[in-house]
């Protein structure tokens, strides 16, 4: 199941998101709800990035946090990788975050994006981590300057 949902994830880093959306979600029917916690993670999270519609996208980034939470140790195996799931969390944080923000929900956007940030300790001191961190700073900035953030003003820059 690894390297099949790997393919898929290539498939839609390539840019065939349709493509990529059905084959993931065969691939979730196959797997059903009570199929390996991990595989459902990174295939609810990859999945999330393949939909058109916000509210869609926001359903499978919450079934990503939901698997994750149900994944019972912290070091997991991904193929010939060893990974930490608390590293996922501030992806997955920072994915409901913007998921919120674009549908127009400052306040659950900022408790999503203050959960990545209170967990970004838990990044690697790599390109990953880093590209999680920069991304959660943007999202804080924009949250600032559309009414999520602490003490701004709406439309107006800190």
């Amino acid at each position: 199941m690894t390297t099949r949902i790997g393919q898929v994830i290539m498939l839609a880093h390539a840019g065939d998101r349709e493509e990529a959306r059905d084959r993931f979600a065969a691939l979730w029917q196959e797997l059903g709800e009570h199929g390996s916690p991990l595989h459902r993670c990174t295939l609810a999270h990859y999945m999330a990035d393949t939909q058109d519609d916000p509210e869609d996208e926001l359903d499978w980034d919450l079934r990503a946090l939901r698997a994750a939470e149900a994944v019972e140790q912290d070091r997991v195996t991904w193929g010939e990788e060893e990974l930490s799931i608390r590293g996922f969390y501030p992806s997955l944080h920072l994915n409901l975050a913007a998921d919120y923000h674009r549908l127009d929900e400052p306040a659950l956007a900022r408790a999503h994006l203050d959960r990545a940030l209170a967990c970004a300790d838990a990044l690697g001191d790599d390109a990953y981590g880093d590209g999680i961190r920069a991304a959660i700073s943007r999202l804080d900035l924009r949250l600032a300057v559309t009414g999520g953030g602490p003490g701004a003003e709406p439309g107006h820059l800190p």
